[in-house]
């Protein structure tokens, strides 16, 4: 449990997350106790904070609102909400620089005002914030603040979030949604527009789908070099996510890069073994970090006080009271049971509640 949280606080939170995000979900069970239940009460206050977007009648109000629900958490007096007490705890406890999830508001801003993006620098300054914030998060659950580990940290972030982008490009276009960078598509032959009112695949529409799975794959190896320093009972569940997320790229080359006419999905019985995959990963010698910094997340990295220490000795992640054994049973069962179930479609939102 999280030291000040209530129990069925907590509960409530495990259950937004279980209904929100099945890649998430099978990632989350791979990280030791001290960091998946923080996580999870993370997730949550982002779930719920993007669902009052989505179906609020007053956008504007909502997000006023949530503000307020955020300087409440922040002064220690969070709304009567379980997402909110237990973010309120997990925020000070972790020492999370408010300006992070204030970050992760305003990119829901630029959805709920529709913001179309001219460039991939663009796309990225709205992954950094609706993405690369919860890599943050995620990185400072783990007790690292070292520069270079959360700007792979923020990698991770996004090259996730242009993943669903590329995979969700039918589904977000019957919704009147457009994230694909549109110079792209310009030097591709379409136009925005017209390709907007009438959403088909075409072979110039799966070109561009093709250049930001590129994008993605370059931030997914940059991410997993900054994985290798993170505390070591943490590697694998974000190898996992890493792997997870990168195989519904994968999945979308298979089917011939056509996201508009359907969505690619990614089976139980083959996120099983991408799981067993990422612990093999965890195992891998580390290599010196890369100091460069994406300049779309550099707000994010420069808003954590620098860090000194080694980033080797960071992380409160000791818990191993649960064998990997029954995670990796508890988890198989979870995902066969999603397979068997009608699934629904999903809305946009910060990375972690897209897979």
């Amino acid at each position: 449990m999280i030291r000040g949280v209530a129990t069925a606080d907590l509960r409530i939170c495990q259950q937004l997350l279980a209904d929100g995000s099945r890649s998430f979900q099978a990632a989350s069970w791979l990280l030791p106790r001290a960091i998946h239940e923080p996580a999870t009460a993370l997730y949550a206050f982002c779930r719920v904070a993007d669902d009052a977007i989505d179906t609020g009648s007053d956008r504007d109000a909502e997000l006023a609102q949530l503000r307020q629900r955020l300087s409440l958490a922040y002064a220690g007096t969070p709304s009567d909400h379980p997402a909110d007490r237990a973010f309120a705890v997990v925020v000070a406890q972790h020492a999370i620089p408010r300006s992070i999830p204030e970050a992760l508001l305003e990119g829901f801003e630029w959805d709920a005002n529709g913001r179309r993006y001219q460039t991939l620098a663009e796309l990225e300054a709205y992954a950094a914030r609706v993405a690369g914030t919860v890599g943050v998060m995620m990185a400072l659950l783990m007790g690292q603040r070292d520069r270079a580990v959360l700007s792979h940290a923020c990698d991770l972030g996004v090259a996730m979030q242009l993943t669903n982008i590329a995979r969700d490009v039918g589904e977000d276009a019957r919704a009147g949604r457009l994230y694909l960078p549109e110079r792209w598509l310009h030097e591709a032959g379409i136009d925005p527009e017209a390709w907007l009112r009438q959403p088909v695949y075409t072979e110039a529409i799966g070109s561009v789908v093709q250049r930001l799975l590129r994008e993605a794959d370059a931030l997914y190896a940059r991410a997993s070099a900054g994985i290798a320093w993170l505390p070591r009972l943490c590697r694998p569940g974000m190898h996992a996510a890493r792997l997870l997320y990168a195989e519904i790229g994968n999945e979308v080359q298979r089917r011939g890069l056509d996201s508009v006419s359907g969505r690619a999905r990614v089976s139980g019985g083959r996120k099983l073994q991408l799981l067993g995959r990422a612990s093999l990963s965890a195992l891998a010698p580390r290599q010196p970090l890369d100091t460069q910094v994406l300049e779309e997340v550099r707000f994010l990295v420069e808003a954590v006080p620098s860090s000194q220490s080694d980033p080797t000795t960071g992380g409160p992640a000791r818990d191993a009271s649960q064998s990997r054994v029954e995670w990796m049973l508890e988890l198989f069962a979870r995902l066969e049971r999603e397979e068997r179930q009608q699934r629904g479609p999903a809305g946009r939102g910060p990375v972690s509640q897209r897979g």
